[in-house]
């Protein structure tokens, strides 16, 4: 399985790191798909608004919800969710350079969501790279049955593991 995940220490650093790496494959002539967080800054925002845009040049879709300010639970919309993992799953074919996906989170510990696009992803050898925080530690390395490789939360490490997959699947092939 080619899966690998990266935890970046800072809030909302893990975003910028496969935002990043995500702009790297591009540059290279790569259409990856799947999903990076880019939360808007907006003056009236909650704590914990967020805006995923679905790769390679798809929509930017809001997947929190609104709850006030006082709010204390989950603010992730389940609905949007599940319309940018129908978005991502609509593109994926063989020949996908890579998926990307956000965030492996609460909603994808709990079965749902981009779940099942990984799983598909992997049974086509894509490889498929993952965010993830402490929390979500467990339940992805569960779902992967171990075999998620860590990356250091660097875009030179990304980029060097993405390298070498594609170095192995086109040995591979030959």
């Amino acid at each position: 399985m080619n899966i690998a995940y990266t935890i970046a220490p800072g809030r909302g650093d893990t975003d910028l790191l496969l935002l990043g790496f995500a702009r790297a494959l591009t540059a290279r002539g790569l259409r990856p798909i799947g999903t990076v967080q880019m939360s808007t800054e907006r003056p009236d925002a909650g704590p914990c608004d967020m805006d995923v845009q679905v790769l390679p040049d798809g929509p930017v879709i809001r997947i929190s919800q609104d709850l006030g300010h006082a709010a204390k639970g989950c603010r992730l919309d389940p609905d949007a969710l599940e319309t940018a993992v129908g978005l991502v799953h609509a593109t994926l074919r063989p020949g996908v350079d890579c998926l990307i996906v956000n965030k492996f989170g609460k909603h994808e510990a709990g079965g749902r969501g981009f779940r099942g696009v990984i799983a598909e992803a992997a049974s086509m050898g894509i490889p498929i790279l993952v965010g993830l925080n402490e929390m979500n530690r467990e339940p992805f390395l569960d779902f992967t049955g171990g075999l998620g490789t860590e990356l250091k939360p660097e875009t030179d490490a990304l980029v060097d593991w993405f390298e070498l997959q594609a170095v192995e699947f086109s040995d591979a092939t030959c």
